[in-house]
């Protein structure tokens, strides 16, 4: 069955955050530092081994309840406004999404962030590219959990054998479709070893163009 829509993950996958990251982090350890009576380098494992702790949990997901458990005075979403040239959009990103909506495709977002993906979409100009866009909070769950995938499956209307989704997590995206009954695309941007279980992978969202016209075929 030909592919109708496609839905896609968003970090490291259209945009990367890295910058932003690199720019508050210091703040963080700063505060930390400060508020504990600590060194920076000790605020730094304090928080660091709390996000490698929950990793892949739902609280892993939000910059905000790390933010929080710390008492550090931030928000994401501030910094999101303050810094949007922060957030490096992949520069293949923009022409693919064009191009995947010049041809009718469907297009939506799955991210297990929380609410401020949205924003994040909006101040780099991708939201409007985008039929619906699901996040955790949406369905309180996170990839791979197969609820929020039907949720994005239901809002476009299509079935599982009718999409694909694009992701560079084999765990939450690949694996995360795949066990719904959709084609998962990993995007391996940094050429990771290749674990085949995508049903295809990519080193840019380009590449997207040659899958989809030999699907037409």
């Amino acid at each position: 069955m030909s592919v109708r829509a496609l839905f896609f993950d968003i970090d490291e996958t259209l945009l990367s955050e890295r910058s932003l990251i690199m720019l508050f982090l210091p703040q963080v350890y700063e505060q930390i530092s400060r508020k504990f009576g600590i060194t920076k380098g000790e605020a730094r494992e304090r928080f660091l081994a709390e996000i490698m702790g929950r990793r892949d949990t739902y609280d892993w997901h939000d910059w905000n309840f790390f933010f929080r458990m710390f008492n550090v005075d931030l928000r994401f979403e501030e910094l999101l406004r303050a810094y949007p040239h922060k957030i490096t959009v992949f520069p293949d990103t923009k022409p693919m999404l064009e191009w995947l909506r010049e041809h009718g495709y469907r297009l939506g977002i799955i991210t297990s962030g929380p609410e401020y993906q949205r924003l994040k979409l909006r101040v780099v100009g991708l939201d409007g590219y985008f039929d619906t866009i699901v996040t955790r909070d949406d369905v309180k769950a996170i990839k791979p959990e197969p609820r929020i995938f039907l949720e994005a499956l239901k809002r476009l209307g299509v079935e599982p054998e009718e999409a694909m989704m694009v992701g560079d997590s084999l765990t939450q995206d690949v694996m995360g479709a795949k066990n719904v009954g959709m084609r998962a695309v990993w995007i391996n941007r940094s050429g990771e070893e290749d674990y085949h279980f995508a049903d295809y992978e990519l080193r840019t969202l380009t590449e997207l163009m040659r899958i989809l016209r030999r699907d037409e075929s």
